[in-house]
């Protein structure tokens, strides 16, 4: 009897529950799939921000259960914390988690793709556990709800910016631009639709919020012809500015310190850290010099072809955004369904075209939506603001939780057809 070859997925968020989904679709029945992941349920990230304005505890909503999900694919699920990867051995040590004091155990794979995302280091930042906030999960997002409806906060300044980002290195990677901040889209979101929600409450606007950046320019993935409509606004809407504060020193009561120097006064700090590569991916043949997994364009690393890597755990996954993760997972699928599946297409499998999409809350019912290649050398750059990008962010949500992650191939392309042709 022929033994089907194991894929293994690693992590199950975004970026690896889609992957493991459309490996199934691409390579049908003829592989054994395997997904790990420390929680059973997927965290709706993006949509944090709506739910704390609106006073709900994100934890309600955007725990999504996936394993069902897996079943229907015949997706087997490991609730387990990896410590450990042999890619000589192919095969991976890890903890089951579901209660603790497990012994480590360990398990093979024939492929191995690597959707892990990143360690947040908020444990870097002097300050943050007492003076910091953040959207990055939904305990933090609790944590902003409970500070700004319960009358904690008195309306003073608020300070929304990245610590610096170490990008890794490698000269096997493909040519990509080099960023200082790990994702801005954020940063941006946040600053538009805290103005509206502080407007509402009748604690101030734009005034009371100042951006930061440790690059030249914040959003500098945009690129040139977004940024020079988006910084004139900002100006114009009365927010604060600072860029090239090179990182976060510290956090204190009454402000913030960056590593130029320099502070701010704020009582509120809104801060998305650097974003490290986990401790057990660091020094292995795989990595770069900080531990994110070299690829090539089609996500398959070039020492070790039977090793894949997608999202934020992928070196080449600059910035850190779900819209590339996304791309990355179809490539990825079809790579393999052609190689030990059932695909087998008219043409070559095209390699990851890199694209910003991204589309962010404004409050009010209203959002912004971005789609730019100019930062990676194209020439499309379009930037809609109105209802419709508020519309497409939310209906990407009900998308995603109806089809368990597998967004189907005409899900993205529409939602780009519908924002880039929209008059606002």
């Amino acid at each position: 009897m022929t033994t089907q070859p194991h894929i293994l997925v690693l992590g199950c968020n975004f970026a690896g529950l889609t992957t493991a989904r459309y490996i199934r679709e691409y390579a049908g029945n003829s592989v054994k799939i395997t997904c790990m992941d420390r929680k059973p349920y997927l965290t709706f990230i993006p949509n944090i921000p709506i739910e704390v304005w609106n006073n709900n505890n994100p934890e309600l909503s955007l725990h999504f259960a996936f394993i069902k999900f897996l079943d229907r694919d015949n997706i087997d699920f490991v609730q387990g914390e990896v410590q450990g990867i042999d890619v000589e051995k192919r095969s991976v040590e890890f903890k089951p988690v579901e209660r603790s004091g497990s012994a480590i155990e360990e398990i093979g794979y024939d492929y191995l793709v690597i959707a892990l995302g990143n360690n947040l280091a908020f444990d870097e930042i002097e300050g943050f556990g007492k003076y910091g906030h953040t959207f990055t999960d939904t305990y933090y997002g609790d944590k902003v709800r409970r500070y700004l409806h319960d009358g904690s906060y008195k309306g003073g300044p608020i300070v929304i910016g990245s610590d610096y980002f170490i990008q890794g290195k490698s000269e096997k990677l493909p040519n990509i631009p080099v960023a200082e901040a790990a994702c801005e889209g954020p940063p941006v979101e946040i600053s538009f639709s805290m103005a509206e929600w502080l407007q509402k409450r009748g604690l101030g606007g734009p005034e009371n919020i100042t951006l930061f950046t440790p690059a030249e320019v914040i959003a500098e993935d945009a690129g040139q012809q977004i940024l020079d409509k988006l910084l004139p606004m900002f100006d114009e809407m009365g927010y604060g500015y600072k860029a090239n504060t090179r990182g976060i020193k510290r956090l204190y009561e009454d402000g913030i310190e960056f590593e130029d120097g320099s502070s701010l006064e704020a009582e509120m700090k809104i801060i998305f850290p650097n974003w490290k590569a986990h401790d057990f991916l660091k020094g292995l043949p795989i990595s770069d010099d900080q531990g994110f997994i070299v690829t090539d364009l089609h996500m398959r690393n070039p020492d070790y072809p039977e090793v894949f890597a997608v999202g934020d755990a992928a070196s080449i996954t600059v910035p850190k955004l779900g819209s590339l993760g996304h791309m990355e997972a179809e490539v990825l699928a079809k790579v393999l369904g052609q190689e030990i599946g059932g695909y087998n297409p008219n043409n070559k499998i095209d390699p990851l075209e890199f694209e910003l999409i991204c589309m962010g809350d404004m409050g009010d019912h209203k959002g912004f939506y971005m789609h730019t290649d100019e930062w990676w050398g194209g020439d499309k750059s379009i930037l809609k603001m109105g209802y419709t990008p508020h519309l497409l962010k939310m209906g990407f949500k009900s998308m995603y939780y109806s089809t368990g992650g597998k967004i189907p191939s005409w899900g993205l392309p529409m939602s780009e057809f519908i924002a880039d042709r929209t008059l606002i």
